[in-house]
């Protein structure tokens, strides 16, 4: 079975074109108010187990490919093969607590709507954000999550654990993958990632931003194949 972990205030709606492409694969569609990423971990597993899913192929996007990060630390002989998709595994950085509160402030004093407007546009490759077959659908799906998501999830970021050393661990074909146009997870921190994973496979799809799924489907869809493919133990 393929498991989509979806990233910050996003839902199954993320990856429609993945999930009607991959005929019996399922996107996880809700981590409640999970404030941490390992209980946004142990959902997943409860989901795969919910679905007879011993073992999976497992897909994280943005902080999803975190949360992916721990399902392998938590159960790393269910995990068949991984992908980390316009991720990153770096240490909170200096100043990213407070960047991440005054995010949250902006929901808190102008409203969920506002910090939406505020978030969003810089996670979509500028020629797409006036597409409204791309943009609308973000937007709406961001705005229904709500603030108390919104907040949940960043104390689950900005508490996270340390990553990098579990890189080394990964053995099973792992697809690393962002957009060209991905300003907050660029190309090179991907190649880097690729690098500490002996079975890894680097990709960079052309004109997209941070929300890859839609923002380039036919391209996204046609790596998870390939990866698919890749035999695994």
């Amino acid at each position: 079975m393929l498991i989509f972990l979806p990233g910050l205030i996003c839902d199954a709606r993320i990856y429609a074109p993945q999930t009607a492409a991959f005929e019996g694969s399922h996107a996880v569609n809700s981590y409640g108010l999970a404030d941490s990423l390992e209980g946004m971990a142990r959902i997943a597993l409860d989901d795969a187990d919910r679905l007879g899913a011993d073992r999976f192929d497992l897909f994280g996007h943005s902080m999803g490919g975190r949360v992916a990060l721990e399902v392998f630390r938590l159960a790393p002989d269910r995990v068949r093969r991984l992908a980390l998709v316009s991720t990153g595994v770096h240490p909170l950085g200096a100043g990213e607590p407070e960047s991440r509160e005054t995010l949250k402030a902006i929901g808190h004093e102008q409203g969920f709507e506002a910090l939406v407007d505020h978030w969003l546009p810089p996670m979509v490759a500028a020629h797409n954000r006036n597409n409204a077959q791309v943009y609308a659908p973000l937007r709406d799906m961001c705005l229904s999550m709500g603030q108390a998501v919104f907040d949940a999830q960043i104390n689950a970021l900005v508490s996270r654990p340390e990553v990098e050393t579990l890189l080394p661990q990964i053995a099973c074909p792992t697809l690393v993958m962002t957009g060209a146009l991905d300003g907050w997870a660029p190309p090179e921190q991907h190649e880097a990632i690729a690098s500490r994973i002996t079975n890894s496979q680097f990709v960079v799809v052309p004109g997209a931003g941070h929300m890859i799924q839609l923002e380039a489907p036919a391209a996204v869809n046609e790596a998870i194949t390939r990866w698919l493919q890749t035999p695994a133990s």
